[in-house]
């Protein structure tokens, strides 16, 4: 049965949509950008071949006549090894140069590319690879094909490059085909979202924290730096020392990371010291974050821009980002929706504005690999569902009420635990928090709150109280415990909400 979808206006949207037409379905695609990812990069090789193009902290550096030169030895050695256009290979070397040769090379040798997640155990490798039907698997260690030089040539925007998979927090991930056009799409909108220079001003530098295998790492910083000719500054593991040499050290323009790391980033004492000058953009994503560590961020680079950005691995990343003028006021938001992407809303009561969010555009996939049921289910009339609950206002800003399968039912009252969460969040000496529902005979749930100190001991009692002066009484945690190790998230930042549950053993209800 088809849903009703409420659409969400673009009249207060800040972010420009001009050299942009639509398809007879009515969905948004740019019109004057390169078609590929092989255009995109050969226009930077051609336009800046000795600017430095990747960097491996501690490893190699590539300019780009170098990366250009060395993927399409690793296409060609593909090749000669029986690789044919459309088949894929698996990607699962650590971050790093070899992890961006062997993308561009697969990319290059007309093959997709699978970016394997490399914290999976071994099962979960396995799974991957025989879904995705991998012809080439490319594991640690292993040396990089090598062959005479290749190009391919007669790619479209249509053709599948790469395949990365949902983070699979229930049963088996799933394949996510990403096309040229959502590849160069995305990019696209991180300039105009993030006000990104082009061909003037300094080049952007940008440290990439997050594993190579996820979106925002690939798409959103690897492809961007590549789509404006700049640099890709990679570290192999994440360290806080290192991170916060390497902001002076590389000149780094550009950081991006879930709102945990930079909490622990600003107490780290390597961090007293580090040189923040060149630093213009600070984004974050992935979790809700604290009101106070916005404000924090905005006073420990006080030439930065601060930015929120919200998507998914179906979306090839961005699907919303919340620009600077509103990080302070606006926290609570993942914000207006980017230029290539069409929001909708199909409501889940009376109110037309809260519902579950549904997206289509020129960076959304189509549907998953060779999993008709679930496309189907996730597919709906040209929109893709997003799972996440979303109130929008009148301006247009998202903001994330819940996952819909997280919502807490306390005797027939729906509870948001994202709301419960921000509440929280901004709770003194809460440095991060996580709320699940607690089986109860009489309610059916009630709620409880998993938190983690933010240095001195949390004071419950001042938290719950804290929370009482800004929520319903019936929202107020009934169940609280304070951990000390970090919240189990996914690379992208994500509660793993089901693999904490595991680990949460509640104590008595508070009183």
């Amino acid at each position: 049965m088809p849903r009703r979808v409420v659409a969400v206006t673009h009249v207060r949207n800040p972010f420009p949509r001009e050299a942009m037409t639509r398809d007879r379905d009515g969905v948004p695609h740019y019109t004057d950008v390169p078609a590929t990812l092989l255009d995109l990069l050969r226009a930077q090789v051609d336009a800046r071949p000795d600017a430095e193009a990747v960097v491996e902290l501690g490893g190699d550096r590539l300019t780009y006549a170098r990366l250009w030169e060395r993927a399409a030895r690793v296409a060609g050695g593909l090749r000669a090894g029986g690789l044919r256009r459309g088949e894929r290979v698996a990607v699962r070397y650590p971050a790093g140069t070899d992890w961006v040769l062997a993308f561009w090379g697969t990319v290059l040798a007309g093959g997709v590319a699978v970016a394997v997640n490399t914290r999976s155990a071994a099962p979960e490798v396995e799974f991957v690879l025989g879904d995705a039907g991998v012809t080439v698997d490319l594991p640690p260690g292993a040396p990089l094909p090598d062959g005479d030089p290749y190009v391919a040539t007669g790619l479209d925007a249509t053709d599948v490059a790469a395949l990365f998979y949902t983070s699979g927090t229930t049963g088996h991930p799933k394949g996510v085909p990403t096309t040229h056009e959502a590849f160069v799409a995305n990019a696209e909108n991180m300039i105009r979202c993030f006000g990104m220079p082009r061909d003037t001003g300094p080049a952007l530098r940008t440290l990439v924290s997050v594993p190579l295998f996820h979106v925002t790492a690939c798409n959103s910083q690897l492809l961007v730096a590549a789509y404006v000719g700049g640099t890709s500054v990679i570290m192999p593991t994440l360290g806080l020392p290192e991170l916060a040499g390497a902001l002076a050290a590389e000149r780094i323009s550009l950081l991006v990371a879930v709102p945990a790391v930079y909490s622990l980033l600003l107490r780290h004492p390597a961090f007293a010291d580090a040189d923040v000058s060149g630093v213009r953009t600070v984004a974050y994503g992935g979790a809700p974050i604290a009101p106070s560590l916005v404000r924090s961020l905005r006073e420990a680079f006080p030439r930065a821009s601060l930015l929120n950005g919200y998507g998914m691995t179906e979306t090839a990343a961005l699907i919303t980002v919340l620009p600077d003028g509103d990080a302070r006021d606006h926290a609570d938001s993942v914000g207006y929706a980017v230029p290539s992407v069409d929001l909708g809303v199909v409501p889940i009561g009376d109110d037309p504005d809260v519902g579950e969010l549904v997206v289509r555009g020129a960076n959304v996939t189509n549907g998953y690999w060779h999993r008709a049921e679930a496309t189907a289910e996730a597919v709906v009339d040209g929109w893709l569902h997003t799972g996440d609950i979303v109130r929008v206002d009148d301006a247009g800003r998202v903001r994330i009420v819940d996952r819909g399968k997280d919502i807490i039912n306390r005797g027939g009252e729906n509870i948001s635990s994202v709301e419960v969460e921000a509440a929280l969040l901004s709770a003194p000496g809460v440095a991060d928090a996580a709320v699940l529902a607690v089986p109860d005979e009489v309610m059916g749930e009630k709620v409880g709150a998993v938190l983690v100190a933010d240095g001195a001991p949390i004071d419950l009692d001042a938290v719950i109280e804290h929370c009482r002066a800004r929520l319903a009484d019936f929202k107020v945690p009934q169940y609280a415990t304070v951990v000390t190790e970090a919240l189990p998230r996914n690379a992208g930042g994500k509660l793993l909400k089901a693999r904490l549950r595991r680990r949460v053993r509640w104590g008595a209800p508070l009183r």
